[in-house]
């Protein structure tokens, strides 16, 4: 039994979501009638600390937003989570970060950001972030910040003996090296097409694509296949593990869920397939609701979804 919840570090982007919905995406050139406007507080680093605490870690988020409305209500949005957002700077005169998404009537989205405050991360951050990691369990980095600073902070969690979980998104080619930093690589299936080079479209091709990242030096890999699970290969063993069954309303967020919820459960000691387990019940969580934050599931929801399917186990 842990005497208290471990602490999950986020080094991670902060985007205000401007999210329209409607039934398909437009074509180049085209207008189309949406069906529902609405805001939501994300970024992929906020996400994922929110589903962090959510699910019962002690979570700190260090990063940055501007000196804008947007901005105080990004932080507002960590705290009424209990993120822990000391580590966020306001950066005066900048803009936060954006974000546009588009969802259609399946669920499925086409995002744009546009960075803002979150590419002016750099040295600061990475201080806030050494200071804090010899009380960390885990450490969850994405693709969202500038490349160089993710890795320096896994280097420096790596000296640390601190566990790191890299979401690889948005996809872009990463330097050999930086494989051996990463405890977790967790692509969805585009973002594993664009690492290994051949389509991931099914179990088979996303085992393979895991077993490949792993040969690059990446101790587990994990590949999120959406409505067909997620596979992966480290050490502990290799495998499939099946999505959980759900109503789709809105994918904003799932993967963002799925990475908080592997961190926090292998902080706790859950074993490799039982992590994943957690992972996919709480990106099936999430796309049951719209939004971003607000669609970070909590520990009950998880566990009951455990609980309804255990098929999918």
């Amino acid at each position: 039994m842990l005497l208290e919840p471990p602490l999950v570090l986020v080094l991670g982007a902060l985007n205000y979501d401007l999210i329209a919905v409607a039934q398909r995406f437009p074509e180049p050139g085209e207008s189309v009638l949406g069906t529902a406007f609405y805001t939501s507080a994300g970024g992929k680093g906020g996400n994922q600390a929110v589903a962090a605490a959510r699910l019962g870690a002690r979570t700190r988020l260090i990063g940055r937003v501007g000196g804008d409305g947007f901005g105080k209500e990004l932080l507002a949005s960590l705290r009424a989570y209990g993120v822990d957002a000391s580590g966020v700077a306001v950066e005066p005169g900048v803009t936060s970060g954006v974000a546009h998404i588009t969802v259609d009537a399946s669920g499925q989205n086409k995002i744009v950001i546009v960075s803002g405050a979150n590419g002016l991360c750099g040295e600061a951050e990475l201080g806030r972030l050494r200071n804090a990691l010899p009380l960390a369990g885990a450490l969850l980095l994405q693709n969202e910040l500038p490349l160089p600073l993710s890795l320096a902070a896994a280097r420096a969690a790596r000296a640390a003996g601190v566990p790191v979980v890299f979401d690889p998104a948005p996809a872009g080619p990463l330097p050999h090296e930086a494989y051996a930093l990463m405890d977790y690589i967790t692509p969805n299936e585009s973002e594993a097409a664009a690492l290994v080079g051949f389509p991931v479209t099914d179990p088979p091709s996303g085992l393979r694509a895991a077993r490949e990242l792993r040969r690059r030096g990446a101790r587990a890999a994990i590949v999120k296949l959406g409505g067909q699970g997620a596979c992966y290969a480290s050490e502990e063993g290799e495998g499939h593990v099946p999505a959980f069954r759900v109503a789709v309303v809105d994918t904003v967020g799932a993967g963002d869920a799925f990475n908080g919820a592997l961190a926090v459960a292998r902080a706790e000691g859950k074993g490799l397939r039982e992590a994943v387990v957690w992972a996919n019940a709480a990106g099936a969580v999430a796309v049951t609701k719209r939004g971003a934050q607000a669609a970070m599931p909590s520990r009950e929801e998880v566990e009951a979804l455990v609980r309804q399917q255990p098929l999918a186990c």
